[in-house]
């Protein structure tokens, strides 16, 4: 069993407009025969480093997951994923108190899937989503956090302790989808908390059928049009970080 998937960031407009970068990060890596381990973070706008941050929680996870399946044939506990959050809270810590600064600065959201031949295990924290497809249906694996005031959410670097969800799942999905908080009023209805059919479907269409193994590129680079084309950024100016994954 392998995987395919296409995944693109795109820069919001309100961004582009205050002269600022890219604030989102992503990561897919296939593991092993039958592993894949995906990640979307999201620093931050209100935060120095966010952009920092979120490129940091993708590429810390992407690496501990990769040197565990090196090691080992089942998928790590759910102390083992917390003692990783917090090893990567003390990196964040460290650098921050290098650069003078607080943590706070380095703000990201989180929603991560690793996905073997048995179980597959989710990772969130804040107002990105996970999604994943069982027959015809799109199951909401990671509903989107929002904090406890409008327009707020929770991220890694929340003190005493970050809001981590770690949820095991049956594998029954044979496509996923991961997504940052700027596609999420198109992918999802808020109102029956439930993911859009006819938004994934069009989506992973192309994914299904496609040649090859591993990132489609060209699937890629049109999913980054778009991300970007007047259609999307006319209905949400924020960033917009999409993954696609299906299984070959």
């Amino acid at each position: 069993m392998a995987w395919r998937w296409a995944s693109a960031s795109v820069i919001g407009t309100s961004h582009i407009q205050n002269g600022d970068r890219l604030q989102d990060a992503c990561a897919v890596s296939e593991l092993r025969n039958g592993w894949i381990f995906a990640v979307v973070s999201d620093g931050a706008g209100s935060a120095k480093f966010g952009a920092y941050g979120a490129w940091l929680t993708s590429r810390f996870l992407s690496v501990r997951f990769r040197e565990w399946v090196h090691e080992n044939t089942e998928l790590p506990t759910d102390e083992e994923l917390w003692y990783w959050i917090d090893e990567l809270r003390d990196r964040i810590y460290a650098i921050a108190a290098r650069r003078g600064t607080i943590p706070r600065q380095f703000a990201a959201t989180l929603a991560a899937i690793v996905v073997a031949p048995e179980e597959a295990v989710t990772l969130h924290i804040g107002d990105s989503a996970i999604v994943g497809r069982k027959g015809g249906e799109w199951d909401v694996l990671c509903w989107p956090e929002n904090g406890e005031y409008a327009s707020s959410t929770y991220f890694v670097t929340d003190d005493p302790e970050p809001r981590l969800n770690i949820i095991r799942h049956p594998r029954e999905h044979s496509a996923f989808a991961l997504f940052s908080d700027g596609v999420g009023d198109l992918a999802l209805s808020h109102l029956e908390r439930a993911a859009y059919k006819r938004f994934f479907n069009p989506m992973i269409r192309p994914v299904d059928v496609a040649s090859g193994e591993g990132r489609l590129v060209d699937l890629s680079a049109k999913l980054e049009t778009y991300l970007g084309s007047p259609l999307v950024c006319d209905r949400t100016d924020d960033d917009k970080t999409l993954i696609l994954i299906s299984r070959v």
